[in-house]
């Protein structure tokens, strides 16, 4: 028998060529549609609309064959006539950019720095400049493998850990730094895990292997204090356990570790050893407050987001510290701006225990420069000159609260994660981002077209923090009674309840869903709509955007005579009624929708679908991933209309005819929930990452100086010169 034959996978260069081959007439005209449309950029959704609208029997063929794939994966398309460049994304984590010549029917493959440059020629013309300013960190990780496997995305601290065991564990002595981390191991000068009694691995074996057989005649629930002086006289310290059934489970690890050493075995072993004591948590910008705040500019789910996450993190931290066998407290910081025109709210106060908490507080520092301390509110869009000094005046401000350094510090949004950086940086601490919804996804082609907005968002500001925060991270976590308008009721009371709940602005697509709702006569004859969204009157608003939209929904509802079926009540602040709003929509039989033309994570998705709810979501962003469509949920493209209106009418008529099929999505958005998205399952991963991060840092130097200083010359040499293009806010009574 023959040996199988080993293919590799065709390139979008070669799908490209292969389709031109097959199909040469068909892919032409799909391309000459784009090239029609003139320069600029295609979205996801322009570019299968295109393919649609290819009529006879070729688009047919393009649409049954291979080349349907790379469409469906193309994250954009850059027209420059002849040309279309076009970024496709086969899997996560993985890019590939093609070129194809309308004209010449020509194929080339574009390495990144090729595709961006040919991307800004939209704006800035051809140039024949080689020396472009570019920033390549390729040289700085080159000794470090790169997960390329899509089931490695999002596991990248494993895909590390995995790596550097495999070269740690080459032989017994590459154990040697795992003891000096256990016997360097200390919190606030107190020795834990190991003392200066056991100076070998031989030793440590010898002992735990003692100490081993000593437990083993012990009840499981015996207290550490019982043994706890033999252990010391041995040379093992608190750390271990609260119980001997728990000192025992390290002590296996460790022994197996020794004997089999394996990655998995020294990950759960990092994972229980007591590293994190104190946390800090950054997020400048807005009105961060616990009441009286949501619904203020640019003070919305990232408040929400921040607070349940520290709830959760402080019960998994005096979870893991008790059952360690530690008699400490921890602390965590959220650190934010103080501002003395409060508003109504406390964002005047300098420390503020956060509600259901023992051991979480919010800081407040407030923004100051040469002129004194700014007073009132700004927007996110006009931080930037202040977070230097911001950061300098935290970092005094944290060691005063903790009476020491923290010993992991997660950043938030551009802004949040910028000054995190420099805090970690200052105090040589582990870092984590979260970057939540960044302008780029909201603004589309705003990467491109900076300049365009850059006067009133100041995105060159933004985009450059961005590029420091993230390469300077260690890791990043990646994935609502009121005014009413309408008719103040609806009249039949007997239908179910769609409902949604965002903020009023373009991207959320809160109007598009009532527009949706009003043209389908058959979603309209089954449910009932009600969206809590902004403010009803516009003469509360001071957004710009927010303004349009709310003209734009009283428009809606005089055109298409919403009353009695559609009800619009102005943004909430008040958390548990909205808790309260989900599960009374639940109670009718209905559903929820999130209508967003992007959404970078979704947490009201996952509130909705935590209280029952079966959901309807963007496939654009973060929802994709958190709903199995047909099965925990269904996902809906924004940028058509009309077939989001027709699935989700379809589903309440299966609904009507078969009230099982709402139990069954329900139970399964339930079951989701419950498997991935818990506060629980999110802080015991933190906590865990953490852990295995900072040994390793430990361990094998991962201070990655070289690309800190490239980084703090970036920092220097550019954002600081762009952080002064930003015009100084000017106290004025509002």
């Amino acid at each position: 028998m023959s040996a199988p034959k080993l293919d590799r996978n065709p390139s979008i260069r070669d799908r490209v060529e292969d389709t031109l081959h097959a199909h040469r007439n068909e892919l032409v005209a799909l391309l000459s549609k784009y090239v029609n449309k003139g320069k600029g950029i295609l979205q996801p959704h322009h570019i299968l609309d295109a393919l649609d609208e290819v009529q006879g029997s070729g688009g047919r063929a393009l649409a049954e064959g291979p080349f349907l794939d790379v469409l469906r994966s193309a994250q954009e398309a850059i027209v420059l006539p002849p040309f279309v460049a076009i970024a496709v994304r086969p899997r996560p984590g993985v890019w590939e950019y093609v070129r194809v010549n309308v004209h010449e029917l020509s194929v080339e493959q574009l390495t990144v720095s090729e595709y961006l440059r040919f991307k800004e020629e939209l704006v800035d013309g051809q140039h024949n400049d080689p020396y472009v300013l570019e920033l390549d960190f390729e040289p700085f990780n080159v000794s470090v493998p790169r997960p390329n496997r899509s089931s490695s995305i999002g596991n990248g601290v494993q895909f590390l850990n995995r790596h550097l065991s495999s070269i740690m564990f080459r032989n017994r002595d590459c154990l040697e730094p795992l003891l000096d981390f256990l016997r360097g191991h200390r919190h606030k000068g107190h020795v834990m895990m190991l003392n200066d009694r056991i100076q070998s691995l031989g030793r440590l074996q010898s002992v735990l292997t003692k100490a081993e057989e000593h437990l083993s005649k012990l009840p499981a629930d015996t207290p550490y204090s019982q043994f706890a002086y033999k252990f010391q006289e041995w040379g093992l310290e608190k750390g271990w356990g609260d119980t001997a059934g728990h000192v025992l489970e390290m002590i296996h690890l460790l022994l197996d570790i020794i004997q089999a050493p394996d990655p998995s075995t020294l990950e759960k072993f990092l994972g229980r050893i007591p590293m994190i004591f104190n946390v800090v948590v950054v997020s400048p910008h807005g009105y961060f407050g616990q009441a009286n705040v949501l619904g203020l500019p640019d003070t919305g789910g990232q408040i929400v987001y921040i607070l349940d996450q520290v709830r959760a993190l402080e019960n998994e931290m005096v979870l893991r510290l008790k059952k360690q066998g530690l008699d400490v407290s921890p602390k965590i910081l959220i650190v934010t701006r103080l501002i003395p025109d409060a508003k109504g709210t406390s964002c005047n106060q300098r420390l503020e225990r956060i509600s259901g908490t023992q051991h979480t507080y919010i800081l407040r520092v407030p923004f100051r420069n040469e002129n004194g301390i700014l007073k009132k509110w700004i927007s996110r869009f006009d931080v930037w000159p202040y977070l230097e000094t911001f950061a300098e005046d935290a970092a005094g401000e944290i060691a005063a609260e903790l009476q020491g350094t923290p010993d992991f510090i997660i950043g938030n949004y551009s802004d949040g994660n910028l000054v995190a950086s420099l805090l970690s940086y200052k105090m040589g601490i582990t870092q984590c981002n979260i970057a939540h919804a960044l302008e780029k996804t909201k603004y589309p082609d705003s990467d491109i077209f900076w300049k365009n907005f850059d006067e009133k968002y100041h995105f060159s500001c933004q985009f450059t923090a961005d590029i420091i925060a993230m390469n300077n991270a260690d890791f990043i976590i990646t994935s609502t009674y009121q005014e009413i308008a309408g008719s103040g009721h609806l009249d039949d009371r007997s239908k179910p309840i769609l409902f949604s709940m965002a903020r009023l602005d373009r991207v959320k697509n809160i109007t598009g869903l009532v527009e949706a709702f009003a043209k389908c006569a058959k979603l309209r004859e089954l449910v009932n709509l009600v969206v809590v969204a902004g403010y009803n009157d516009v003469n509360k608003s001071k957004d710009r955007e927010e303004i349009a939209e709310i003209e734009k929904m009283h428009e809606l509802i005089k055109t298409h005579n919403l009353f009695g079926q559609f009800r619009w009540i102005s943004a909430q602040t008040n958390r548990a009624r909205n808790g309260e709003l989900y599960r009374y929509i639940a109670d009718t039989h209905g559903a929820f929708v999130q209508p967003a033309f992007y959404e970078a994570f979704g947490l009201t998705v996952v509130e909705a679908m935590t209280c029952g709810l079966p959901t309807f979501a963007t496939l654009h962003g973060g929802p994709a991933e958190i709903i199995e469509h047909g099965v925990s949920g269904f996902h809906i493209d924004p940028y058509h209309p009309e077939q989001a209106a027709n699935l989700m009418a379809d589903f309440f008529d299966r609904c009507k005819q078969d009230p099982d099929h709402w139990v069954k999505i329900s139970g399964a958005g339930l079951q989701r929930i419950y498997e991935k998205y818990t506060w629980k399952i999110y802080s015991e991963r933190l906590m865990t990452l953490a852990g295995v991060y900072g040994f390793w840092k430990y361990v094998s130097k991962l201070e990655r100086r070289e690309t800190r200083r490239y980084l703090e010359m970036f920092y220097i040499l550019k954002f600081r010169e762009l952080a002064k293009t930003v015009p100084l806010a000017i106290d004025q009574p509002q």
